[in-house]
């Protein structure tokens, strides 16, 4: 028999990420919020520097490096521009442009092709947060072949996720990919039954809305372990924080009316 988690927030240690809510958003009164957050802004940073690795915070809305529309903002051209990162610098992995969270870069070949092999043998442990749809077990373990375009076939992909707290019709997950398929996090979820709050590419047809639903996919990469046991965490973005901020007023406010 499955467990239902608690309702309510639990803390984020075990993922190794900051939840810390704004005082200026934790002391406003449901009423305060607008219908959405959109209107808070998350910008890109460094988080880590070393040995020819650069750590970026990438917000969602941003692609990695430079596509054919010159109208997305990239990771790559903003280090440049604002870290005087060196023209070599190059992304070591993915992360989906409407995804927010941690990046790894290298600023030179040797750096890129040991940060590749990293991936390749899989010793990179990433851990993400992501808000679903639906009411989710307890945790779960979701083995589900995906089809790979490049290969031309299926390979295997497995994900463990957490329910950290129930809001509502929808439940707050730590996610742990032990395999990196593209889309994987987003695909095994919505096969649960769970797609993501603001997957419009997974989800079904029709969802049931979010109230204070923050315009941007509900996921975040927190957490980068590399072989050595460094460790690079980037914190929930302000929309995400603040949207939780708001989901939990309300849930409050159910319960005592």
């Amino acid at each position: 028999m499955h467990r239902r988690p608690r309702s309510g927030p639990r803390p984020l240690a075990h993922l190794g990420l900051s939840y810390r809510s704004p005082p200026r958003l934790a002391r406003l009164p449901l009423s305060s919020y607008p219908g959405d957050v959109t209107t808070l802004r998350d910008e890109p940073r460094l988080i880590a520097q070393e040995r020819g690795l650069w750590v970026l915070h990438k917000p969602s809305g941003y692609a990695v490096h430079r596509t054919g529309d010159e109208s997305i903002p990239d990771l790559q051209r903003w280090a440049r521009a604002a870290l005087d990162a060196p023209e070599t610098l190059s992304p070591i992995h993915r992360l989906d442009r409407d995804t927010s969270g941690v990046v790894l870069f290298a600023a030179d070949a040797k750096m890129l092709s040991e940060g590749g092999s990293w991936f390749a043998e899989g010793l990179v442990k990433k851990r993400y947060v992501a808000l679903v749809h639906g009411r989710a077990r307890k945790k779960g373990i979701i083995r589900r072949p995906l089809q790979d375009s490049r290969r031309g076939r299926r390979l295997p992909a497995v994900t463990r996720y957490r329910c950290l707290a129930l809001y509502g019709a929808c439940s707050y997950l730590g996610v742990r990919p032990e395999t990196g398929r593209q889309h994987q996090i987003r695909k095994h979820l919505t096969g649960l039954g769970h797609p993501i709050v603001g997957d419009t590419r997974y989800r079904a047809k029709r969802v049931r809305s979010v109230p204070g639903f923050p315009g941007r996919l509900w996921l975040h990469a927190g957490v980068i372990e590399v072989p050595g046991g460094q460790r690079y965490e980037s914190p929930l973005p302000p929309e995400l924080v603040a949207h939780l901020e708001l989901l939990k007023q309300a849930q409050d406010v159910d319960a005592q009316s």
